[in-house]
C-alpha cells in the first residue's frame, strides 16, 4: 500500500488490506477483505451505540461534544481532561470508578506540565477515558456491577450485541483493548460493512443513535483526537463532511454519509504512518479530500527531511493501490 524511498530507491513498504462498501455490499477492495482483525479504537462509535439507543445519553442530559467525546481517542489535553472530569463528576463518580487505567498524555502542553511538575498522570488523561465515561453512564442506567470491563458485563454484552448487528457478523472472540475493555474481531469487510450502516442510518432507533453519533464526531472533530491529530486534521479538511476514525496496530476507518459509503483498512505491520496515509488515499479516491490539500501532503505526499532540512526521501502509494 505506502511506500518509503531514499534517492532511487524503495527503503521500505508497507503492505495491508482496504475495504470499501455501500449499503448493498462491497464495492472495491485490496488485499483481502475477508481478513480478521481487532477494530481497536476505530470501531468507539459501534461501541457507544448501546449508550445512546437505550436511552442512557438523554437520560444523561449528554451534550454531542460529550458523544465525540465517547468515541474519542483524544490526546489528553487539559481541556480533554476537564471535560471526562466533569461528565464524572456528574455522574455522582470519581476517577476511581474509571477502570480505564493511565498514560502520560500525548497532548505536549499537559504532558510538558506533567513532566516538570510533581503531579502523575491520571486515569482523565487516558485516550479512552471519554469512551469509559460512556461505559459508566450506560451502566448507570442499566444497574450494573462496577466491572463494567468484564466480557460478561451488561455493558459489553450490549456493545458485543451492537457490534455483531452493524459488522453482519458472529464475532469469533475478543482481545482486551489497552484500555481493558474487550475489543471483538470481525473481518475486515464486516468492519466496512459496519461503516457503511452508519453512512446510511435508517429511522429507527438504531439509525437515529448511528446518525448522531457520527454527527458529533465531525461537528466535534477536536473532541475525537486533538490538536496535531490526524483524525482531527482530516476531518476538518473535509468540512466535517465525513468522519474518520483511528485505531491501534494501523486500523482507519471512514464515513461518507453523502456518498453512502463505509471504508475500513488495516496495514499488517501495524505502522500509525502508513495508515494515516493510506485512507488519506483512500479519500483522495473518493473525491472527498483535495489531494491538493496541505493535510494530504503532511499525511501522504510530503517530503522527508531530516534534521538539516534536505529532502532525503518521500512517501507515497504503491503502484498497486490508488494515487
Amino acid at each position: 500500500m505506502i511506500e518509503l524511498w531514499r534517492g532511487d530507491l524503495r527503503e521500505s513498504l508497507h503492505r495491508g488490506h482496504a475495504v470499501i462498501c455501500d449499503a448493498h455490499g462491497l464495492v472495491e477492495a485490496w488485499g483481502q477483505p475477508s481478513r480478521t482483525i481487532f477494530p481497536r479504537s476505530s470501531c468507539k462509535m459501534i461501541q457507544a451505540l448501546p449508550l445512546v439507543e437505550s436511552g442512557a445519553a438523554d437520560a444523561a442530559g449528554l451534550t454531542d461534544r460529550q458523544l465525540a467525546l465517547a468515541c474519542a481517542s483524544h490526546s489528553g489535553s487539559a481541556m480533554h481532561v476537564q471535560a471526562v472530569r466533569d461528565w464524572t463528576r456528574a455522574l455522582d463518580l470519581s476517577e476511581d470508578d474509571l477502570r480505564c487505567g493511565t498514560h502520560m498524555p500525548r497532548d505536549p502542553d499537559e504532558n510538558r506540565r506533567l513532566t516538570c511538575s510533581d503531579e502523575s498522570p491520571c486515569q482523565f488523561h487516558n485516550n479512552c477515558s471519554g469512551k469509559h465515561a460512556g461505559f459508566l453512564t450506560l451502566n448507570r442506567h442499566l444497574g450494573g456491577g462496577p466491572d463494567y470491563i468484564d466480557p460478561d458485563h451488561p455493558v459489553q454484552q450490549a456493545v458485543k450485541d451492537a457490534f455483531e448487528d452493524v459488522t453482519g457478523e458472529t464475532s469469533p472472540g475478543y482481545g482486551i483493548d489497552g484500555c481493558s475493555a474487550p475489543n471483538w474481531a470481525c473481518s475486515l469487510e464486516g468492519l466496512a460493512r459496519a461503516m457503511a450502516r452508519f453512512a446510511n442510518p435508517g429511522d429507527d432507533t438504531r439509525g437515529r443513535a448511528m446518525r448522531r453519533l457520527t454527527d458529533a464526531m465531525r461537528h466535534h472533530p477536536d473532541m475525537v483526537a486533538g490538536a496535531g491529530r490526524s483524525c482531527t486534521l482530516l476531518m476538518e479538511a473535509m468540512d466535517n463532511k465525513v468522519t474518520v476514525k483511528t485505531g491501534a496496530e494501523g486500523v482507519f476507518v471512514a464515513i461518507l454519509p453523502e456518498q453512502g459509503l463505509g471504508v475500513a483498512l488495516k496495514i499488517t505491520d501495524g505502522a500509525t504512518r502508513a495508515s494515516e496515509a493510506a485512507i488519506t488515499a483512500l479519500l483522495i479516491h473518493l473525491g472527498v479530500l483535495d489531494a491538493q490539500h496541505p493535510i494530504a501532503g503532511k499525511l501522504l505526499n510530503s517530503p522527508i527531511v531530516n534534521c538539516r532540512g534536505i529532502v532525503t526521501g518521500r512517501m507515497c502509494t504503491a503502484d498497486a493501490f490508488p494515487h
